[in-house]
């Protein structure tokens, strides 16, 4: 995806005629912005942000034991999980290691849709093809090259969903639907999921709907929002992002492979984990103790050069104690310095040093995120 020139979505004309600022995002020509980064975070905030999440991918699993099939993958326990919801999951390799994180959503007894991350795409595809069953009770399929996929998040978004698609077409938190009858006359379906930490809802429809749907969503209300705000928004949320705060070690480069291999202990998510049932790479999660690094914020107590990914962090002595995998101002807290990295022997409240540049360690507090 990463040789010749990017894929642009079937929303590319529309972020042209909205002047955005395009980039190359994982292969995909995609707006990081079309006002500022702040603005558009803010709004999402205030109001509802719309952003073009076509660069993620779609499959379909389906078949008469497909949620126990995938559950012999998944950290989560997939056969707890009953139709319409949606649930989050870990996918470990055979030493434990994470590969990709992934919202499912469970359509029926027999059929889950899942969104693979945009880099993740063709790697998941192999894995899951890969332990598929040998009699071929269940079925794999792609969608992602047809299907395009908009994300409407922000404490607006249901009004403005159901004035654009009706009032049936509402989906709850973490819950999945299908259209129903609507204005527009298109098909798709809804997920009440996102990557924001807002209430909303990630909108699944054929690329030839796309743009029909992305102009009646902003003539209703919201606010274009790019790839730039979209990362700091998840931040504040304490959202981990695949292949910056972890990363399938034959994908990392350098020094990163072995600081962002990690497992879901590691990661230190309080939900997507269920050990009650067994999984592949389940050794690991399991091997570990108190002392082992895991995923941490941190939240500035003084002024100084903002935390960014990479930096060190230290104990008040000078001890290391692990680093940054991301880091940014805060939009939605004054522009406050946060981060979220890997630290060993901490706990919450304790005060620790971001070593912010050669020159300069900067005062902060071990917190668990989310950070709003």
């Amino acid at each position: 995806m990463s040789e010749g020139a990017p894929v642009r979505t079937s929303l590319y004309d529309e972020h042209v005629a909205l002047e955005a600022n395009l980039v190359d995002f994982h292969g995909f020509e995609l707006p990081i912005w079309y006002s500022n980064i702040k603005d558009e975070h803010l709004a999402t905030r205030a109001t509802a942000g719309l952003f073009d999440v076509s660069h993620m991918g779609s499959f379909r699993f389906s078949g008469p034991n497909v949620k126990l099939w995938l559950e012999g993958m998944a950290t989560q326990k997939v056969t707890a999980i009953a139709a319409p919801r949606c649930a989050y999951t870990h996918f470990l390799d055979d030493d434990g290691v994470l590969i990709d994180d992934m919202i499912f959503a469970v359509v029926s007894e027999d059929e889950i849709l899942g969104v693979p991350n945009a880099s993740m795409i063709g790697v998941m595809w192999d894995w899951f093809s890969k332990h598929l069953p040998e009699d071929g009770s269940v079925r794999l399929e792609n969608l992602s090259d047809e299907t395009s996929i908009m994300a409407l998040q922000g404490p607006q978004a249901k009004s403005i969903l159901t004035e654009v698609l009706g009032d049936s077409n509402h989906v709850g938190r973490f819950k999945w639907q299908a259209f129903g009858e609507n204005p527009l006359g298109i098909s798709g379906w809804l997920q009440g999921t996102g990557y924001t930490g807002e209430a909303g809802y990630e909108i699944f429809v054929a690329n030839e709907d796309a743009p029909l749907l992305w102009r009646a969503l902003l003539t209703a209300g919201a606010v274009p929002v790019g790839l730039g705000a979209r990362d700091t928004l998840r931040l504040e949320k304490g959202f981990l992002l695949s292949g910056v705060d972890f990363c399938w070690p034959p994908l990392a480069e350098g020094e990163d492979a072995s600081f962002l291999a990690r497992d879901s202990w590691e990661t230190n998510v309080p939900f997507g984990l269920d050990l009650e049932h067994e999984f592949i790479g389940k050794h690991r999660v399991v091997s570990h103790d108190e002392n082992d690094a895991r995923w941490w914020g941190i939240k500035y107590t003084e002024k100084g050069p903002l935390p960014r990914p990479g930096k060190a962090v230290t104990l008040p002595d000078g001890t290391s104690i692990g680093a940054l995998t991301s880091g940014a101002p805060a939009p939605s807290l004054e522009n406050l310095g946060i981060g979220i990295g890997y630290l060993s022997s901490v706990s919450e409240g304790d005060e620790v040093l971001i070593v912010a540049s050669p020159r300069k360690s900067v005062k902060a507090v071990v917190v668990r995120p989310p950070f709003l």
